[in-house]
């Protein structure tokens, strides 16, 4: 009768045994599935802003002046309105992205950081022109916030990357033997 008690309990032992390294197998999976997923959008960023219709967009806000107003924007060359509007939806996009943790603050600012603030101080105006007309405060609203928390961040070293990492050296690999 012992023996049985003993088995029971020792199968009670090894039960308890699996289901908590199950548990931590599972927490495991978890913490590389959001890893990956994160790794997957910061890939898709890159991947869409190397695409050349997103440079091409880029560069036209980058050429404009400063202060323009969504009426000069509409009263200019038509390529310059679909350049704003593919810029603000695409901030609009990565702004919600960051905010809800799908692609981490750190990735955006490294991939797009200043660039953003740039293109928001480019189009700024016009997306006040946007709301005004529309009625609606809520236009392009992630890509100020964005704008807005990205300008205010400078990170551990506010020097660009050129001058903050010029000594950074790549992992060597080294061959298994």
């Amino acid at each position: 009768m012992q023996d049985l008690t003993l088995i029971a309990n020792m199968a009670e032992i090894i039960g308890v045994i699996i289901v908590i390294g199950g548990l931590l197998f599972a927490m495991l999976q978890t913490r590389q599935f959001r890893q990956q997923r994160r790794e997957m959008a910061a890939i898709e960023l890159l991947r869409f802003f190397g695409s050349p219709r997103f440079a091409e967009a880029y560069r036209t806000i980058l050429q404009m002046p400063e202060g323009m107003t969504a009426a000069d924007i509409r009263g200019g060359a038509p390529e310059l309105e679909k350049s704003a509007m593919l810029i603000g939806t695409t901030m609009e996009n990565i702004g919600v992205m960051t905010y809800q943790r799908i692609v981490p603050f750190m990735v955006v600012n490294n991939l797009v950081g200043s660039s953003t603030v740039i293109l928001w101080r480019k189009l700024e105006k016009w997306v006040d022109g946007l709301r005004q007309e529309m009625g609606e405060p809520y236009a392009f609203e992630w890509f100020q916030w964005l704008a807005d928390r990205l300008a205010d961040d400078h990170g551990d070293d506010p020097r660009p990357a050129y001058e903050a990492h010029k000594d950074w050296k790549p992992a060597r690999l080294t061959p298994e033997l």
